[in-house]
């Protein structure tokens, strides 16, 4: 099923407005054009950050209790939409209808998860007194909201990932003005659409469509945005904290995720996993599994297992109720994939599935025999490409596990405590998944990478904090004698 071409609008401070320009939105999938979007100026987005400004001065005072219910409205919202959701994810992005459907789902919990956060936006009280001199001092802390929050979305999940960052800012009090990415803008105005149909108040939401290169670097410098909370590319995340400034960032970036699997672990179970962990979202995932290395009493099997599962799966039409693997977002993405593959094999990887490109189609691909010194396996692939690699024993899987500039999440399958401890202290990364792929996340864990995949954390108690900004209160107290 196809959406029919339409004009869009964007949601600025309250207002649903066109622009002079537009650009297209396209179907990967066929290339047909599924909708002109607005083209934001630099005005259009100096606009939206003063009217977010002057929202969040006005709505200061703004009770938790009408945050609450606004972010439960848009979830009811979403939720009497959900098969319209899905069917733009599906429309406009990578994903199937199947895995936008879950998308939905989650991004439903995320809104919820948000306004249940917001009842535990807690201070605590501090012991003064813990000092000499200070025995009549009492006191507090207690979190305020940040102000104006940046946030710069990518296209593999293009509502749950704006959902991930307007639940918490609307959570916490403040106002946010989001640029979702150019390719899959459809998804984020659909959100905008839950919340003024909720009542949020016209101006502490705004979603500007349009050009990074345009309109981002106005976005993130400007002096009225307090924080600017992006996730995408490292390339791009560096570039934006170089413009940045002195202001508070958070960033969840590329990745490479290993997954080990040991001797004792259920080989069943783990190829089940690493194969949904490798090739869903046709790849396009950050913590989708790219590099498994399995110890050499297993490795056969696994890999004859992960083949054959791999061959099962269907590939094609997203709209399909069975197909498992859609496209890559665009041909040329799927080109890049293509000639990463093709230099690897030119350095002596081998082919065991997969290889082949079909216009945006990128087959499921498995690779073995990879140098270590490889460009997919020292950089991020984004795309249905894994590695599998044979290892002496939990010692090197760790090794060549941390020997890449990133760190989101691992997985580690064994039946040995002891060795699953030693991964999990070991593991240069964010998260370790045990008897699981790296692919696991739910919206309300701390979410978030070391060395080059990030900074801070993402998930919804998280953000929250990172959007509060907390303030000390001391009470100097006169001594009374009874």
């Amino acid at each position: 099923m196809q959406l029919q071409a339409r004009q869009e609008k964007m949601l600025l401070a309250g207002q649903w407005i066109t622009a002079e320009r537009t650009f297209d939105v396209f179907n990967p999938q066929d290339n047909q054009l599924i909708a002109k979007v607005p083209l934001a100026s630099q005005n259009d987005m100096l606009f939206a950050i003063e009217k977010a400004e002057e929202a969040y001065q006005t709505n200061r005072s703004w009770p938790t209790h009408e945050r609450i219910s606004i972010l439960n409205r848009a979830a009811s919202f979403m939720e009497d939409n959900k098969e319209r959701y899905a069917k733009t994810i599906a429309s406009e992005g990578s994903k199937t209808i199947n895995e936008a459907r879950g998308e939905v789902k989650r991004a439903i919990q995320t809104i919820r998860i948000s306004a249940e956060e917001a009842r535990r936006i807690n201070g605590e009280t501090i012991n003064f007194d813990q000092n000499e001199g200070s025995e009549n001092r009492v006191g507090y802390y207690y979190r305020f909201p940040i102000g104006v929050v940046a946030a710069i979305t990518p296209f593999n999940d293009p509502l749950n990932l704006v959902a991930h960052k307007v639940g918490p800012a609307i959570a916490a009090g403040n106002a946010i003005v989001v640029k979702p990415a150019s390719v899959t803008p459809l998804s984020a105005l659909l959100l905008a659409e839950a919340f003024t149909n909720a009542g949020l108040p016209a101006g502490m939401l705004s979603v500007i469509t349009g050009s990074g290169k345009e309109v981002g670097e106005t976005l993130v410098t400007h002096p009225s945005i307090k924080m600017i909370s992006f996730t995408g590319g490292t390339n791009a995340g560096e570039r934006i904290a170089h413009q940045a400034g002195i202001k508070r960032i958070n960033m969840e970036l590329g990745s490479n995720s290993p997954v080990i699997v040991l001797d004792d672990a259920d080989v069943h179970d783990a190829v089940q996993s690493c194969v949904s962990g490798s090739f869903s979202a046709v790849g396009q995932n950050c913590i989708g599994v790219q590099r498994i290395y399995v110890e050499k009493g297993v490795y056969s099997k696994f890999l004859e297992s992960f083949k054959e599962r791999t061959l099962e799966l269907q590939v094609g039409d997203k709209m399909n109720e069975l197909t498992d693997v859609g496209p890559m977002i665009n041909e040329q993405e799927a080109k890049r994939v293509e000639t990463w593959v093709e230099e690897a094999l030119a350095d002596g990887a081998r082919i065991e599935v997969g290889g082949n490109r079909d216009g945006a189609y990128y087959y499921p691909t498995i690779l073995t025999n990879v140098p270590k010194s490889a460009k997919i396996a020292q950089e991020e692939i984004f795309g249905p490409v894994v590695l599998v690699t044979p290892v002496e024993d939990v010692y090197e899987a760790i090794q060549q596990s941390n020997a890449v500039d990133y760190g989101l999440q691992a997985g580690i399958f064994t039946a040995d405590i002891e060795k699953a401890f030693l991964a999990i202290q070991q593991l240069e990364v964010g998260g370790v998944m045990v008897n699981d792929s790296s692919d696991y996340r739910i919206d309300a864990m701390p979410f978030g990478g070391v060395k080059n995949s990030g900074l801070g954390r993402e998930g919804v108690k998280s953000t929250i904090e990172a959007m509060t900004e907390q303030k000390v209160v001391s009470f100097r107290l006169r001594q009374h004698t009874l």
